[in-house]
């Protein structure tokens, strides 16, 4: 089997590219040789994974970041190629949900002699994800931060206060109508995250009791809160202890909808779209994913 490496320049602060010699060596040691594909632009991992999937079953390593990874799977799912992670972007959230929070430093050899598990991956409206999709605050945070890093002397530390600071004055919360298997919410809403792995947003633990290959979503629906809680709230959302606050609720459910009064922004593994409605569809143990083997 062939084993693809796509690599991603622009993420991690070009820490991909730097892996390319630590590939060449491991791949070596292990009697594997590798294809190394470096990208050229946005979109350019997916065009890769598609023309290389098609030709034949391979395994594709996504080295970059999560919004790499997420690029990969729209190139490669449903092809019947693995997908394999080499996490060198700035979050690298969906491999905690395999082993924990710290990647280890072996991450490169482990993966090269991993070995295969089916798990779930989703799509949302028009585009697959392999671990969280959002609306609400956070997503509505990130929508605003991208627009500060447009205006000229904005840092993206910067960008990212004002983001926050933005979204909690002009408008925390959304009327959002959340439709499951077997509930429907309507609604002053402040934030619902809908997905397969655990973390997201650089180690967010939001769905702390998701698994990777049930063939169900897990949900968190956090009600409306006044402005002030929500810098109370989140903390303990970061540790993903917020299953204890008032207002917050999980579920779990293989049908998904979300429908906001208007477009609002929408997250899709870090992506950020603006939709007014939200269908969920999820393929149970349907992606051959390649477990790092650390043994």
């Amino acid at each position: 089997m062939k084993h693809i490496f796509i690599v991603n320049p622009a993420a991690g602060k070009g820490r991909p590219l730097k892996l390319i010699p630590v590939i060449r060596r491991h791949c070596a040691e292990q009697d594997c040789e590798p294809e190394i594909l470096v990208t050229e632009y946005p979109g350019h991992a997916t065009e890769l994974a598609a023309a290389k999937s098609a030709a034949e079953r391979c395994r594709i390593y996504s080295v970059g970041g999560d919004g790499t990874l997420n690029e990969v799977l729209n190139g490669m799912a449903g092809s019947g190629s693995s997908l394999a992670v080499i996490p060198s972007g700035s979050g690298n959230d969906f491999i905690k949900s395999l082993v924990g929070r710290d990647v280890p430093d072996d991450i490169i050899p482990a993966t090269i002699r991993g070995t295969e598990r089916l798990i779930d991956y989703a799509r949302v409206n028009d585009k697959y994800f392999i671990n969280i999709a959002s609306v609400g605050f956070d997503a509505k945070v990130a929508y605003q931060t991208n627009l500060f890093k447009k205006l000229p002397l904005i840092s993206g530390k910067t960008a990212y206060i004002l983001g926050i600071l933005n979204t909690i004055i002009i408008r925390s919360n959304e009327n959002i109508e959340l439709k499951l298997d077997d509930r429907e919410i309507s609604g002053k809403t402040l934030l619902i995250a809908a997905g397969i792995g655990k973390f997201y947003g650089g180690g967010i633990k939001a769905l702390p009791d998701a698994v990777i290959d049930d063939g169900m979503f897990d949900i968190c629906h956090v009600e409306a809160v006044p402005r002030l809680k929500i810098l109370r709230l989140f903390p303990q959302y970061i540790k993903g202890l917020h299953g204890k606050i008032k207002g917050v609720r999980f579920f779990r459910s293989r049908k998904v909808e979300i429908t906001a009064e208007k477009p609002i922004p929408l997250n899709r593994d870090g992506e950020i779209i603006l939709a007014q409605k939200a269908v969920f569809e999820i393929f149970p143990k349907s992606l051959p994913f390649v477990v790092p083997n650390f043994g």
